[in-house]
């Protein structure tokens, strides 16, 4: 688990590190950029969900389309990311965006980067203190990507369910369960999905749950056999995608379009 993560105390003390911003508010696309405006941690870079780690929205596809593979290589290589880059990301929000980066550069071949446990807040309650100067960029020449590994559209999902995959959803449960639905134009879930909010990864502070913590959380879906995890639009699914990975559980697949993608089609 431990180099999958990185502790606060450990940006505290500097390093060869490519460390990026990825804070972001659903209700408030702008947040994040202003949040990194006014205090981020020295040296790092700001990634937009929007604009950085997401494509274009057509009528299909969800909210949060996967980046062209190519236009998010170059948009990494602009910032000096290459294969073997050393590569740190955080929030603010439970993992919540900076696991859609870990995600993204996992599944295209880069080494995938360290999640900061704790996020910002737990660097600055660590003693660290912000910067707001941006750093200058370090360009490099984009990796050669192909598609991304790992995820599957609507068909896929229907192909998988019905050759024994366990599909998750990863949503509140008022949500998963149809009570309330603040973002999407349709309530409920899949049929057949079973509920594991990826709030349940981490504590109320940001760090990540220990061992026992995550099986707990998961329970009897580890023996379930092939997971496929979604969540609204394929972005906090990243979470639970993350702490299966932590418990060695690798080959779980992301429904990239998520609930947005599945109700665009009913």
């Amino acid at each position: 688990m431990a180099s999958m993560l990185i502790e606060p105390d450990e940006l505290v003390s500097g390093g060869d590190l490519l460390v990026f911003d990825c804070r972001f508010s659903l209700t408030d696309p702008l947040a994040g950029r202003r949040c990194y405006e006014s205090g981020h941690i020295p040296g790092a870079y700001f990634l937009d969900l929007d604009r950085d780690l997401s494509g274009p929205v057509r009528k299909h596809g969800g909210r949060h389309p996967l980046p062209d593979p190519g236009v998010f290589a170059d948009t990494l290589a602009g910032f000096g990311v290459g294969p073997d880059s050393d590569v740190v990301a955080y929030d603010d929000s439970r993992l919540a965006s900076a696991a859609r980066l870990w995600w993204l550069m996992r599944a295209l071949g880069y080494r995938a980067p360290r999640l900061l446990n704790g996020g910002y807040q737990g660097f600055l309650h660590a003693g660290g203190h912000p910067a707001v100067e941006v750093p200058p960029a370090r360009p490099c020449q984009p990796m050669p990507v192909g598609d991304y590994a790992g995820y599957c559209g609507i068909e896929g999902v229907k192909a998988l369910q019905a050759g024994g995959a366990v599909l998750v959803d990863s949503r509140e449960p008022r949500r998963y369960q149809g009570l309330e639905e603040p973002i999407d134009p349709v309530a409920g879930h899949i049929p057949g999905a079973i509920n594991r909010p990826w709030q349940g990864v981490t504590a109320a502070d940001g760090t990540v749950l220990d061992g026992p913590g995550l099986q707990s959380h998961w329970g009897e879906a580890l023996d379930s056999g092939h997971l496929v995890v979604y969540c609204g639009s394929g972005v906090t699914a990243c979470v639970n995608l993350f702490s299966l990975a932590l418990l060695g559980h690798e080959d779980a697949t992301l429904y990239a379009g998520s609930w947005s993608d599945w109700c665009s089609h009913c």
